[in-house]
């Protein structure tokens, strides 16, 4: 130890010698472009640092060579970062606008619009879930996303069957198969391995999680007509991190989650592993498991290299294991007969690698070039029928940012294969296929005056046997006055046919005949997202902020699944269209430790074809979200939450019933663990409550549409370390 802090005191001793860079800055309130007086200023990893003088000025001295992070901070304002590369081509001094602390306005780097401008300057509209709040909703669900993404307006879950607990994520009224969930920038949740992968992603491993709603097709392609969701991982810090992770519930579930990452000089590592597991449980009595017996493990390795200031790579392998049974509980426990005899039995198996390598050309230019490997098996197997099938498919890119003080401009190509093979093993037609996506996409932002910024995209995809696609995007930031400011944007986006979706996922696939690329053709839309947000203080205690935000999305051509004769299936573009249209209202109130979040969507998608109609099932119209939290920071955490769901719409022309969702969550904080209780829909909201969900005989069920809770009251529980 001794011997580090010497050659770390003459090699600091060295630099200052010999690198004597200058760096000089004007800090602004981004307000009213006034100069603040008294912001720090400092080096990272030095103790090179300052304070602005009356006129908002800087200069700092003493720079060692090579890339620095710059950190700007002052009371009331969001910590601003700023990374520049010694020496400067320019020495001229840099403005640095600092805008007022909210927590809109997190000093975070946003992945999803590969922007390195900050979340508050970004015309995209995006919405940032960060580490606490991740934190908070993995003591809800230790084992899943579900919970973390449910609790957000425009979001709604689908459960998709009825005995397994599959689920699939809706954004804005459109169906999951319109969704894009990433992994740090990587489409492996796609296709044939869409399927179960809200269920299989701990959130214990994510550093944050960013959601754009609408179209997103610049820069990740067709898939996010309704939007996307980008699963950021943790990365590796000088400090180590070590957590576990210790969850059950009284639904008969138990957790074990551990996570460590540290950074080695020139390597850093990051490890997850975990162990999901439940028995199969059935609240209602009705002889039908609402959870099923589910085993699971989980484990994500990634290497992370630095080789210069400049220079660095990582490398990650994500892998699941899991076998899922539901069905009848006494065939589940062994004991089933000829009466007792449905299941639904899922086996899969998940593996993909994550490579990027990052290099900053200069101080301006940023390449990057990322590939990825997945492979995925799922066999699904109810009474009389089997689906066997496998997943290959890659991704690669590479991309170069280009980034001026005005002016960001961010180009690449990328190729995306997709390969399915089906096991024969009845006489039915295999729905085999082979994709390939060859793409190209420029993106820039560009601040115009100090209170307009605009965002421009084009992209172009070849889909080999569809043709080319074009889609253009555009979006533009206002800020209209202190605390006022407001987004507009739209763009196209295209979805590729695939038999994977939540009509064809309810029925395990059976009877489903192949996509044919001859007679079915990509479904395209265009949509617009606008929005109006202000924030305020009122007086020393008192925060207020708002978000009304207004959508339209229009869908031609949509895929349908059709039943054009008795046990057979077929997926069909409609002559119609699809459109959603509908707002979101967010609104948050703090007082000293206690934030309450208020939330209303109102959606309105509908089906037109042949001049009629139709309201897009299983969409509830209204939705009103409360989250009341107490927080004493380092002490105490303790929410308690409310949702409403209005009727909606069922697939046999029928409707639903309205319901009520609560929850309650303490946790108790110490230096290193905390321990935690949460119930979890305590007043036992059930659609078994409301009526039967299937029909038939217990023997050869015929299930009802799943708008409502199944499981019912759940209490869970936990401790977390932190080593």
């Amino acid at each position: 130890m001794k011997k580090i802090f010497i050659v770390s005191f003459f090699m600091a001793l060295n630099l200052g010698i010999y690198a004597q860079n200058t760096f000089k800055a004007v800090i602004k309130d981004s307000e009213e472009n006034e100069p603040i007086t008294g912001v720090t200023a400092l080096v990272t990893g030095t103790t090179i640092a300052t304070t602005s003088d009356e006129n908002g000025q800087i200069i700092l001295t003493g720079i060692p060579n090579g890339l620095q992070e710059i950190q700007f901070s002052y009371i009331g304002f969001a910590t601003h970062i700023d990374s520049f590369n010694f020496p400067l081509n320019n020495t001229t001094p840099i403005e640095i606008l600092l805008y007022e602390n909210s927590t809109e306005l997190e000093d975070v780097v946003i992945s999803s619009t590969r922007s390195t401008r900050s979340i508050q300057n970004i015309p995209t509209r995006i919405e940032f879930i960060g580490s606490e709040e991740l934190e908070e909703k993995g003591n809800m669900k230790a084992g899943d996303i579900r919970m973390l993404l449910s609790e957000s307006t425009g979001i709604h879950v689908q459960t998709t069957s009825p005995t397994s607990a599959n689920a699939s994520i809706r954004i804005q009224g459109l169906d999951g198969r319109y969704t894009q969930i990433l992994k740090d920038g990587f489409p492996i949740y796609s296709g044939a391995s869409s399927g179960l992968g809200l269920l299989q992603i701990p959130p214990l491993d994510l550093k944050q999680v960013e959601v754009i709603k609408g179209s997103s097709s610049t820069l990740y392609g067709g898939g996010a007509i309704a939007g996307l969701v980008n699963l950021v991982s943790k990365t590796p810090s000088e400090e180590r991190e070590l957590r576990f992770h210790l969850n059950g519930t009284s639904a008969r579930g138990l957790d074990i989650n551990g996570f460590y990452g540290q950074r080695f000089e020139k390597i850093g590592t990051t490890i997850f592993a975990s162990h999901n597991r439940n028995g199969a449980y059935d609240p209602a009595k009705i002889g039908f498991s609402a959870i099923p017996q589910f085993e699971r493990y989980v484990l994500n390795p990634k290497l992370f290299v630095y080789f210069n200031d400049k220079t660095k790579m990582s490398f990650g392998i994500n892998t699941t294991i899991e076998n899922r049974l539901g069905g009848d509980m006494l065939y589940i426990k062994g004991k089933g007969d000829n009466t007792h005899q449905y299941y639904e039995e899922n086996k899969t198996k998940r593996y993909s690698t994550q490579f990027v390598f990052n290099h900053t050309v200069n101080e301006n230019n940023f390449l990057q070039i990322k590939n990825s490997v997945s492979y995925f098996n799922r066999n699904t197997a109810i009474p009389n029928y089997e689906f066997d099938g496998t997943q290959t498919a890659t991704f690669t890119e590479a991309s170069y940012t280009h980034s001026k003080e005005k002016s960001e401009w961010v180009s690449g190509v990328n190729i995306w294969t997709d390969n399915f093979k089906e096991k024969q093993i009845t006489a039915f037609p295999l729905r085999d296929y082979t994709q390939t996506t060859f793409g190209g996409f420029v993106q820039n932002s560009f601040k115009a005056t100090e209170w307009l910024q605009l965002e421009t995209g084009l992209r172009a995809d070849y889909v080999v046997d569809y043709g080319t696609v074009f889609l253009p995007r555009v979006s533009a930031l206002f800020k209209i006055a202190k605390g006022w400011t407001s987004r507009i944007g739209g763009g196209f986006g295209y979805k590729t046919p695939t038999i994977f979706t939540e009509e064809s996922e309810r029925i395990q696939y059976q009877n489903v005949l192949p996509i044919d690329d001859k007679i079915n053709k990509l479904e395209k839309s265009y949509g617009a997202n606008a929005d109006i947000n202000y924030r305020t203080d009122i007086g020393d205690d008192w925060t207020f902020s708002i978000n009304q935000l207004f959508f339209y999305t229009y869908l031609d051509n949509p895929l349908l699944l059709q039943n054009p004769s008795v046990n057979l299936y077929q997926f069909v573009n409609s002559s119609g269209n699809i459109h959603t249209k509908g707002t979101e209202t967010n609104i948050k109130i703090g007082y000293d430790d206690f934030k309450l979040f208020l939330g209303y969507t109102y959606t309105d998608t509908r089906l037109n074809e042949s001049g009629t109609s139709i309201e897009n099932p299983l969409t509830p119209k209204h939705r009103i979200n409360s989250v009341l939290m107490y927080e004493i920071d380092d002490k105490w955490k303790i929410g308690l939450e409310a949702y409403y769901f209005s009727p909606q719409k069922l697939n046999d022309g029928t409707s639903g019933k309205d319901y009520v969702i609560c929850g309650f969550m303490a946790e108790k904080i110490w230096e290193k663990f905390s321990l935690y209780i949460n119930f979890e829909n305590f007043l036992d909201t059930r659609q078994t409550r409301f009526d039967n969900i299937y029909t038939g005989t217990i023997t050869n069920p015929a299930f009802k549409d799943i708008y409502a809770p199944l499981d019912g009251f759940v209490i869970n529980g936990g401790i977390k370390f932190r080593l």
